[in-house]
């Protein structure tokens, strides 16, 4: 089945949120005059800051809300651009391929991390050779869920049903080599269980097919099964970030369930093209992660279903390494194919 990759999806709770923050971060933008170091003013010109998914998503309104936050802190011109397609990859070869003068940057998430592997040789570029990191920005849970008719109540019951029917468990997902596919697979190997995946062409389909007992269990993405556990359509039996979710203080984390290297985030950052100066990604990333510990800004990713996680060009730099690692561990080991 060929693999569909959206930005991170956005419940209906959230879409009234989304759609206030989305037309706030439309007009970004003040003149840029601050001067570079060397006593260059920079940015020469506007930055593009590329969204490689289609505009109203998560991944897009908090790009919007960075490059608001930052053009009105450092008086640079930061443009959205919104260049979807290729499971994401279209929008990220563009940055690659574009002049390393820091002008460039691109929202990356999760995927990206995956399509290194997912797409090797095929993607139009490298991820870790032709692209640097500049900050950290949040993110986003995967949440394990169930019909509230089911008898599985807790992780521990869907591993221990899991492990008596090898393979009579049916696991939908938004498609190969998604987030919600690539957590069930790490869910497998972790506790030695084998379920039939059943993609599908985005989460929506697969959670109406749950709420209509099509499917025994879910590893969806946060914001888009949020409202259906609130509303009672479905049961929650955890979330895969270290922490519990303000929305749902009663449903525990993986490490609270008894699975501790569950913890799945579907992380954004920012990254510019590789050979850009090192001082100026120190700059701009230190621009970027000050403003992700603002508390307004903090307030603004919480509400989106977010969980602020600044991070700087280094500390980025490594925990992207290890997230390219270890998804490609568990996609070899899964022998997950795409295209």
């Amino acid at each position: 089945m060929k693999r569909v990759i959206t930005d991170l999806p956005v419940s209906a709770a959230r879409r009234s949120t989304l759609g206030v923050l989305g037309a706030a971060g439309l007009t970004l933008l003040t003149p840029f005059s601050k001067a570079w170091a060397q006593g260059d003013k920079w940015p020469p010109k506007p930055i593009n800051y590329v969204v490689p998914f289609p505009p109203g998503g998560l991944t897009d309104v908090a790009a919007r809300q960075v490059a608001k936050a930052v053009s009105s802190s450092e008086g640079w011109n930061v443009v959205v651009e919104n260049k979807p397609g290729g499971s994401a990859n279209i929008g990220a070869a563009y940055v690659a391929r574009a002049e390393a003068d820091g002008c460039t940057w691109l929202a990356m998430t999760m995927s990206h991390a995956a399509n290194a592997t997912l797409f090797q040789g095929k993607a139009g570029y490298d991820l870790m050779q032709d692209l640097t990191p500049l900050a950290g920005l949040a993110s986003s849970s995967m949440m394990i869920v169930v019909n509230p008719k089911s008898d599985i109540k807790t992780l521990a019951d869907l591993t221990k049903a899991a492990q008596a029917k090898q393979g009579g468990l049916s696991a939908g997902s938004s498609g190969n080599g998604t987030p919600p596919h690539l957590t069930l697979a790490l869910y497998q190997q972790l506790t030695g269980t084998k379920l039939l995946h059943v993609p599908y062409k985005g989460g929506a389909p697969s959670l109406t097919d749950l709420i209509g007992g099509q499917l025994d269990v879910i590893f969806s993405n946060y914001p888009e099964s949020l409202a259906y556990v609130k509303g009672g359509q479905l049961r929650a039996l955890a979330v895969t970030t270290k922490e519990r979710s303000p929305d749902l203080p009663d449903v525990p984390t993986v490490a609270e369930a008894g699975l501790p290297d569950l913890v799945v985030e579907n992380f954004t950052g920012v990254m510019a093209p590789a050979h850009t100066d090192p001082k100026l990604i120190a700059r701009i990333g230190k621009a970027i992660e000050t403003q992700i510990r603002q508390p307004e800004m903090q307030k603004t990713l919480t509400q989106l279903g977010f969980i602020p996680r600044p991070r700087g060009p280094e500390e980025f730099k490594q925990y992207l390494a290890g997230e390219v690692a270890r998804w490609a561990k568990t996609i070899k080991q899964a022998n997950i194919q795409v295209g």
